[in-house]
């Protein structure tokens, strides 16, 4: 068993899980493991990348995810499962897979690698089932960087008012404020939802006020001197 050294840099931070790229995460990862965490990491990669595909009801590497949590501890056992994810390189139907049958732990660390596997919208049902869910952590797993390039943006507003609904901070909705800049539609829904929130005597979160002022924001014109249609 691991003895985990909590740290401000933790790399099991939900969002630098999904934006790290992974050669950087395993490093940084090695800085907060011991040296049993450590070696059964290596090893767990090392026979991901050996054995990749599906060998009889489950992949080997699956069996690592499972283990991820007692061998590397819960601060870094998310860390460990999106690392072991990439070297299996595991598609979408291999994602999929993992997030149907397996844990909340296992699910969470699919959506956080989904950015670094699936480059397509392939992998769009299993953000949106997260998103159904009351799970905050998978919520906010849902919001990163694959949503950000992918999801829709009737679903993605209505992603932002779940991360709302359900207490998940908005400062972890990857391009926030690039997607709701000058967006009157999610201005509205925004004002609805505190409509009703004053007219039932409920407080109005904080984060809805964030992200109202970020609907009132313009994108920003180019420079006079830039090429029409462009901006420098």
């Amino acid at each position: 068993m691991t003895h985990p050294h909590a740290a401000p840099d933790t790399p099991a931070s939900g969002a630098s899980l999904a934006r790290t790229p992974p050669e950087e995460l395993h490093a940084r990862l090695g800085t907060h493991l011991d040296a049993a965490a450590s070696a059964w990491l290596d090893r767990s990669l090392d026979e991901a990348a050996a054995h990749p595909g599906a060998h009889g009801p489950i992949s080997v590497w699956e069996l690592r995810l499972a283990e991820a949590g007692r061998r590397c501890g819960p601060v870094h056992a998310d860390a460990a499962r999106v690392l072991i994810l990439h070297a299996a390189r595991a598609d979408t139907t291999a994602l999929t897979r993992v997030y149907r049958q397996g844990t909340a732990d296992e699910r969470r660390a699919v959506l956080h690698a989904l950015a670094h596997l699936v480059p397509g919208p392939e992998a769009l049902p299993l953000v949106e089932d997260a998103l159904r869910t009351n799970d905050t952590r998978l919520v906010a797993a849902a919001v990163g960087p694959y949503a950000a390039r992918h999801l829709a943006t009737h679903l993605w507003r209505h992603a932002v008012l779940k991360c709302l609904f359900t207490g998940v901070s908005v400062a972890g909705v990857t391009d926030l404020a690039r997607r709701a800049r000058g967006d009157a539609e999610l201005a509205r829904m925004l004002r609805d939802y505190a409509a009703e929130r004053t007219a039932a005597g409920r407080p109005v979160p904080d984060d809805l006020h964030r992200v109202l002022a970020l609907t009132e924001s313009a994108p920003t014109p180019p420079p006079a001197d830039a090429p029409h249609g462009k901006e420098s």
